[in-house]
């Protein structure tokens, strides 16, 4: 029960970054990416937060795209394009030459293409 509180919790404090206007946290360099990506592999579940934070801003640059072309609320964009960056970090190979924001914008756009 606590652990399920605790993930309600994230989730709330994720979407208080999303009502407070524009303060996304600035998007990570290449080399804290690396390093994330490193401990998240390893199974720190602090990196995969980190790693969803540090990637709203592209959450809602792609969301952006969409609200203007369907009737969607823009906080269900932002949800279903956050499930999008979640499942992005989880499935993402570092080995195939790419970063994260270029693999996860595709992951994110999929999802929000699905759920219209």
């Amino acid at each position: 029960m606590f652990f399920g509180l605790l993930h309600m919790l994230q989730g709330f404090f994720l979407l208080g970054y999303l009502s407070g206007g524009n303060s996304f946290p600035t998007p990570l360099s290449v080399e804290d990416e690396q390093k994330y990506l490193r401990e998240y592999a390893q199974g720190h579940n602090e990196a995969k937060n980190i790693l969803i934070e540090r990637n709203l801003r592209l959450v809602a640059h792609v969301a952006k795209k969409y609200s203007s072309n369907y009737s969607k609320d823009s906080e269900d964009l932002i949800s279903v394009g956050t499930i999008g960056l979640i499942k992005a970090i989880a499935s993402y190979k570092p080995d195939k030459g790419t970063r994260l924001a270029t693999y996860a914008a595709r992951c994110i756009d999929n999802a929000m293409v699905i759920q219209r």
